[in-house]
């Protein structure tokens, strides 16, 4: 008899998650997507493997800040040359490019380590709400935690005849 020991292929398989940023606060929301690329929601997590998600982001525009963010936050990068700090505004970033501010939020919440930039390769984020090829990627919702109606109709054979 055979049995399988520890965990499955399909427990390390990577779901695609879907969020609309639309009136969602910054930081919770980058916050989560930093769990799901984590894989902490999985009861398979461990710090030392990288068994986190795909997690597609749009309408990146229409985030929040709380407070006064958005007339005082900068974002600074130096070229290590001396007088080569770089200041940007917040309202600079969000009218040129507004998925720089959700990857720059989720990079300050994963683990400074060597899967950090593994874990963001895997976060795609878009300004509008045309997400292009990973439409038919997509399985999980955010909105309400389930599952995306294709999905369910492709799994059981009855719900595809319903539907037809």
């Amino acid at each position: 008899m055979s049995q399988s020991i520890g965990n499955t292929v399909l427990a390390y398989a990577r779901v695609w998650h879907h969020v609309d940023a639309s009136d969602r606060v910054l930081g919770k929301l980058a916050e989560r997507i930093a769990l799901v690329l984590m894989g902490k929601h999985k009861p398979i997590y461990d710090k030392s493997l990288d068994c986190g998600d795909y997690v597609v982001v749009t309408n990146a525009r229409d985030i929040k800040v709380t407070g006064r963010k958005d007339e005082q936050l900068v974002y600074r990068k130096h070229s290590m040359y001396p007088g080569g700090l770089k200041e940007t505004k917040y309202e600079d970033v969000m009218d040129n490019k507004p998925h720089e501010i959700i990857l720059h939020a989720v990079s300050g919440m994963l683990p400074k380590n060597k899967l950090r930039e593994r874990r963001l390769a895997r976060l795609k984020v878009f300004g509008g709400s045309n997400m292009g090829i990973y439409r038919g990627n997509i399985l999980k919702r955010w909105e309400d935690g389930t599952l995306t109606d294709d999905y369910i109709l492709n799994l059981d054979p009855k719900n595809r005849t319903k539907a037809k």
